[in-house]
């Protein structure tokens, strides 16, 4: 088998896992608070990629280098960007917080003007348009000429999530650590926070199996396998393109899946939104060279 039909499969694998990642989040905020979610997710995947670390000889360097860049990073990924990513789900159906989460692309070329100093391309305009259409069609479930959201503060933290993700990529763009590594010190740094804040709040339940089920679900495949699965097929694939464009094969089984485990009807406005927000990412990957 040749390196890009590994990446391929390595890829197909990754994108699965994320496709059921939206129903175990609803099934989990079913019984559990997003910070106890968040704990126990986090707690999971920080022994898992720990046990990998340590298998693959790293450990040493994972414990003399890198927290620098690690005590910030850490704060952002996990803490931020997954607490406020599970007080989205918890507010909003799972499809309606899946299809905005995937602006994080678009929101990510345009903060990469000012932070980087990256121009933006008449393609980047066009599919920015084209993307947030669909997030209005999805905000205001098909109202389009009607400001008042079905709940305001579950898109606004479902956008905020993508601008948090985005911008943790963005910054560490000139990491230098091995990625397992780095995750894995970015959760050696959010753990102890996320840990005083379920201390400090109502603390963590038992919710029963079904519930801690799901929460390791969360974080041994959303956090750990699928980030493994990820990064094996950048690596091994010649062209990036070959795999970046897998992604788009998880909204649909998401959206199935949410639909046959959660019970959730699929509303048209979702499926309008996601169709435009998945057209206004390839216009992206398509775009030219051309500036603006």
């Amino acid at each position: 088998m040749n390196q890009d039909r590994q990446a391929i499969l390595f890829g197909l694998g990754a994108v699965a896992l994320w496709s059921t990642v939206a129903t175990a989040f609803k099934v989990a905020l079913a019984w559990m608070t997003p910070l106890e979610l968040m704990w126990l997710a986090a707690l999971v995947s920080w022994a898992l990629m720990g046990a990998l670390v340590i298998k693959q000889g790293n450990i040493a360097t994972a414990l003399r280098n890198g927290w620098k860049t690690a005590a910030w990073a850490g704060l952002m990924n996990p803490v931020a960007y997954y607490l406020v990513l599970f007080a989205a789900y918890d507010r909003l159906p799972g499809q309606e917080a899946m299809a905005l989460n995937y602006t994080w692309a678009l929101a990510m070329a345009f903060l990469a003007v000012p932070l980087l100093g990256q121009r933006l391309t008449r393609m980047d305009i066009a599919a920015g348009l084209v993307a947030y259409a669909g997030v209005w069609v999805i905000a205001t479930r098909g109202a389009v000429f009607n400001v008042s959201f079905a709940d305001p503060l579950g898109v606004v933290l479902a956008l905020a999530s993508t601008l948090l993700w985005a911008l943790y990529w963005l910054l560490n763009a000139r990491d230098r650590r091995p990625p397992l590594v780095g995750q894995w010190q970015n959760f050696s740094v959010g753990l102890p926070v996320l840990s005083l804040l379920l201390l400090l709040g109502p603390g963590y339940q038992w919710h029963g199996w079904p519930a801690f089920g799901a929460g390791v679900y969360v974080g041994l495949f959303e956090m750990g396998v699928a980030f493994i699965l990820w990064q094996l097929a950048v690596h091994k694939v010649s062209r990036t393109a070959k795999v970046s464009n897998l992604i788009f094969l998880s909204p649909p089984v998401s959206l199935l899946l949410l639909f046959l485990v959660v019970g959730e009807p699929i509303l048209p406005s979702t499926l309008i939104g996601l169709v435009l927000i998945l057209l206004g990412l390839g216009l992206q990957q398509t775009q030219k060279s051309e500036q603006f």
